[in-house]
């Protein structure tokens, strides 16, 4: 079994997504921390994966909550002595259209999904740091990546763990820190309503966790999308177009403006593998060398 002695904790692995996350990394051998609002719900998961034979504590907290964060993070290093894993899967939706939703609701999403992957994610940091490994996976989502009608606070949340998927990546590179996002599309108690019954019953959360193998294992990629759903896998990418040099003129916003589709042609588009890849890509093509370009990070 791959995660043979690793210790995974899955946020909001009380039912749908986090219980198959949690049932899935069970079965690879990792000791599991089941973590969910509520310790009933959690029990009962943490009982599956002990009844078929693995290792399972559960652990009721919100993950806003940084005190009980800490908490269950502390009961676990007395327990076992490292966490290996997070997956931050915990979340809600308050969906209605930007025009009829609340700043409050706005705010209580962007709490869960953001704050709490950043709550339990700073709360394993230094133990994985120290250990020199680790494993994060952010859970994203394509109304995050690409927008959804009615999701604008959700869309929001899920973006915004790109961005700290993307600087934890870096920072946790010199100590085997790799953190990944996932995507998924599954079938449970935030779809329904929002697909179709045949797509519902094709959605098995359980065929997302697959993905979880390449994203956590010892030969993890780091800073990469992965897309799952229906036994399906592809990867998403930020990107940035090869551009046009418009110039420092007055009239530069006319220019953009005309040669617009020059300017977003995506021919020879890059990822870039840092943020200041941007800054270097704008001096170059002012006529700026590489080596004052660098100055920029």
């Amino acid at each position: 079994m791959s995660l043979n002695g690793r210790v995974a904790i899955v946020t909001g692995a009380g039912g749908g997504l986090g219980r198959a996350h949690a049932l899935f990394l069970a079965r690879q051998g990792a000791q599991v921390v089941v973590n969910d609002l509520g310790i009933d719900a959690a029990g009962r998961v943490a009982a599956e994966i002990v009844a078929a034979g693995g290792e399972a504590v559960a652990f009721a907290a919100s993950v806003s909550d940084e005190a009980a964060v800490a908490a269950m993070v502390e009961q676990i290093m007395d327990r076992w002595g490292r966490v290996d894993v997070l997956v931050n899967n915990a979340g809600i939706l308050r969906d209605k259209s930007f025009a009829k939703m609340t700043l409050d609701d706005f705010r209580l999403v962007v709490d869960v999904h953001l704050m709490g992957a950043v709550v339990c994610s700073k709360a394993v940091w230094e133990i994985m740091r120290a250990q020199r490994h680790g494993r994060i996976v952010m859970t994203t989502s394509s109304s995050g990546l690409y927008g959804n009608f009615g999701q604008a606070n959700y869309g929001a949340a899920k973006m915004a763990l790109v961005g700290l998927m993307q600087t934890l990546a870096i920072e946790g590179e010199k100590h085997d820190i790799r953190v990944n996002c996932l995507a998924p599309t599954a079938a449970t108690q935030m779809t329904e309503g929002v697909l179709s019954a045949e797509g519902l019953s094709l959605l098995d959360p359980a065929l997302v966790s697959p993905g979880l193998l390449a994203l956590v294992g010892e030969d993890a990629p780091t800073r990469a999308i992965l897309c799952a759903g229906a036994g399906h896998f592809a990867t998403a990418n930020v990107t940035l177009s090869q551009g046009r040099y418009i110039g420092v003129g007055r009239d530069a916003g006319e220019q953009l403006v005309s040669h617009w589709s020059d300017v977003a042609d995506r021919t020879g588009e890059i990822v870039p593998a840092y943020g200041f890849t941007q800054a270097e890509h704008e001096l170059a093509s002012a006529g700026i060398g590489a080596g004052v370009a660098a100055v920029a990070r």
